[in-house]
């Protein structure tokens, strides 16, 4: 535990005016990110007895190793700044709200060509239009079918799309008029991606326009005595009230309102969001969070709001924004928004009438969010403690392992061989820290000498980062240690975010330009291997090399699920329902899956080579370009040079070599006697 007074700013030192405040722990990693209208008093207010603190504060400021701020010119911009730290960092002692569960949905794909319709859950993408999200898929499906009537967009894969162009026939859509079929011509690209944004505006709430457009047609339709598509501008036109029926109304047409509400206790938050477009709710989503750090029913509502409109803007943004209780102060929250919207935004508490009735009733589903929550969560909070207290008490631990590290080998028959990282945070997998590596110092069946190799790679890196984030703090030369950087492309998880870039001019105790202390930096407290007892000898041997001696090692085996702990000749038996075992199984499960992941990757990718792939000098992006062109390798092979040259990015002489390298690995035909047709011996 941390003196706070031992990195307390001197006096005079923190400036009287906006910014944005960092605390870190002992390995440089920012536990908390925070805002001040005046840094001086907010600061100084972590620095007081520690009596007087708040439990979660005091816990805060206790595990804090050090504090540096940014100095800005307005509150919008530490606002901003708060939430782009926030992001980057993801403090541990921060407001984090995570999703109830997974909610879907409709999405429109217009950064395609051609525009799809589609259900979507997960992160959203840049340039797709989303609404919702919706409780359930199959309500976005019974509304979508109704509106393909009217809006027929495409809404197949890009599989089915390409399979169509290849064969010149629609799918079933195309036939039944539920698709404009624009793989086969039907449509031009224009026009369809017109359709998709007249979609997007009847979504939007943008409803009378083309109701009424509808019905002038019809009437048009019906003086000229055009009976049968009078009819089925009817249907259309019903098909589109059916869709709009199943949106409940709930305020006037005009309104466009989210409606924010949170049910909380001391330990746990609920947030609930309604999605209201032209007077009809269109969605509904739900976060939960762990209350870590003192915060109020204003500051929940403050970080909902910079976590729901953080990315987004223009029309997401609604001109209305109904909240249960408003930020403090609520002038720079609202001029945040607006400048995210470009437009004014209404951000109050609604006091009478139907906003504040629909407030009241996202409130109340908050409060079951919250007691449901609550109820799943109880029982597996409690098994995760357990497990752990089980862990330290079987490994002898001066303390239980919060953060747990395996490594596991995979490779097939000696070759590709590979290994893996997972990351376990308080009984949790935290896939963003996962990382993967190559064994490229030898090939072979030796798991052993893999695994001493890559803890010493691993605890290497450690130290290396470690160094350097002491660099960052005391402004030392910002080349870090010979080799630091050695092992950074192989070992970075594929699915891991890329460290990234400060945020900020002026960002304190780290030189500008710099990324972010690299997740190496952290320590486990336990590393565990996939193996037996000459598994855990290596990688005890690799951290004593380095002169890591306050890291517990075990090894898991696989046969009969013992334990095996450095030096000792018994294994450590953990009864079969032992919750302890069970988190150290799914480790190691995690380990193992992931490390086969990568493997097989490799070895698909090795597969795939072609003859392109022998060509000097021709990437992955030309490379796809000929294929394109061409179609297939075959046909590439029959083409001339000129032909060759006419596809985009390829120059005379790289033709030159293409065609040369094709005419090398082309196979060639066995002789053939032409009386028998036997096939004749190469002499």
């Amino acid at each position: 535990m941390a003196d706070p007074s031992s990195y307390r700013p001197k006096p005079g030192e923190i400036p009287d005016s906006p910014g944005v405040y960092k605390f870190r722990d002992e390995h440089g990693r920012v536990i908390y990110v925070g805002k001040a209208k005046s840094l001086r008093q907010r600061l100084s207010s972590y620095f007081q007895d520690l009596a007087n603190l708040h439990p979660r504060t005091r816990t805060m400021v206790t595990t804090a190793a050090s504090v540096e701020w940014t100095v800005v010119s307005t509150e919008v911009e530490a606002l901003q700044l708060e939430y782009s730290w926030i992001k980057e960092f993801d403090p541990r002692f921060n407001v984090k709200y995570r999703d109830d569960k997974s909610y879907p949905s409709l999405a429109v794909t217009l950064n395609e060509e051609y525009p799809r319709v589609q259900v979507m859950r997960g992160p959203k993408r840049k340039g797709v239009r989303y609404f919702g999200p919706y409780a359930h898929a199959w309500a976005i499906r019974e509304t979508v079918d109704l509106m393909l009537r009217v809006f027929p967009v495409r809404t197949c894969s890009a599989g089915v799309f390409k399979r169509s162009a290849q064969i010149g026939r629609p799918c079933l859509l195309g036939y039944i008029g539920k698709c404009s079929a624009p793989c086969v011509g039907r449509i031009s690209a224009e026009d369809h991606r017109r359709l998709a944004e007249e979609f997007c505006d009847f979504m939007a709430g943008r409803t009378g326009a083309h109701l009424r457009r509808l019905e002038q047609e019809m009437r048009d339709a019906a003086e000229e005595m055009e009976y049968e598509r009078a009819a089925r501008l009817r249907d259309d036109i019903e098909a589109l009230k059916r869709a709009m029926e199943k949106s409940a109304v709930v305020l006037d047409d005009a309104t466009d309102a989210d409606l924010i509400a949170v049910a909380e206790d001391e330990l746990e938050a609920a947030v609930q969001i309604f999605h209201v477009r032209g007077g009809r709710v269109r969605g509904q989503r739900g976060w939960v969070t762990d209350k870590v750090e003192e915060v109020g029913t204003a500051g929940l509502v403050e970080h909902a709001l910079q976590q729901l409109y953080g990315e987004e803007s223009g029309d997401a943004v609604p001109r209305e924004v109904l909240v249960q209780a408003l930020p403090e102060p609520v002038e720079p929250v609202a001029q945040w928004l607006t400048g995210r919207r470009g437009s004014n935004v209404n951000l109050r508490v609604p006091q009478r009438g139907d906003k504040r009735s629909l407030l009241e009733t996202v409130r109340r589903n908050a409060q079951q969010a919250l007691a449901l929550h609550k109820t799943k969560r109880a029982s597996d909070l409690t098994t995760r403690s357990r497990a752990l207290e089980e862990i330290t008490e079987a490994l002898g631990l001066d303390s239980a392992p919060l953060r747990i590290e395996c490594f596991d080998i995979s490779h097939l028959q000696g070759d590709d061989v590979v290994a893996s990282m997972v990351v376990f945070e308080d009984g949790l997998a935290r896939k963003s820290e996962y990382r993967r590596f190559q064994i490229k110092s030898f090939a072979g069946q030796d798991d052993v000498r893999a695994m001493h190799e890559v803890i010493g790679r691993r605890f290497r890196r450690y130290l290396q980062e470690r160094q350097r984030t002491g660099e960052w703090a005391t402004g030392g030369p910002e080349d870090g240690p010979e080799g630091a950087l050695e092992d950074r492309a192989a070992e970075t998880d594929g699915t891991a975010p890329a460290e990234r870039n400060a945020t900020a001019d002026g960002d304190v105790g780290r030189p500008p330009g710099r990324t972010a202390p690299p997740k190496f930096a952290y320590p486990p407290q336990l590393v565990v291997v996939d193996g037996g007892q000459p598994q855990v000898a290596a990688a005890r041997r690799a951290l004593d090399e380095l002169g890591i001696d306050d890291v517990a090692v075990c090894g898991l085996a696989k046969r009969l699920e013992e334990v095996w702990l450095p030096g000792e000749d018994d294994p450590v038996v953990l009864p079969r329902t032992s919750e302890g075992l069970y988190l150290l199984q799914r480790v190691r499960d995690e380990a193992h899956r992931f490390a086969i992941r990568y493997q097989r990757g490799k070895r698909s990718q090795s597969m795939k080579a072609g003859p392109l792939d022998a060509v000097p000098g021709l990437g992955e992006t030309r490379k796809q370009a000929l294929i394109k062109h061409f179609g297939s390798v075959k046909r590439l092979r029959a083409a001339t040079v000129e032909q060759i040259c006419e596809v985009p990015g390829i120059g005379r002489k790289t033709a030159e070599t293409v065609a040369e390298a094709l005419r090398q690995a082309a196979p060639t035909a066995p002789a053939v006697n032409t009386a028998t047709g036997e096939i004749l011996e190469d002499r």
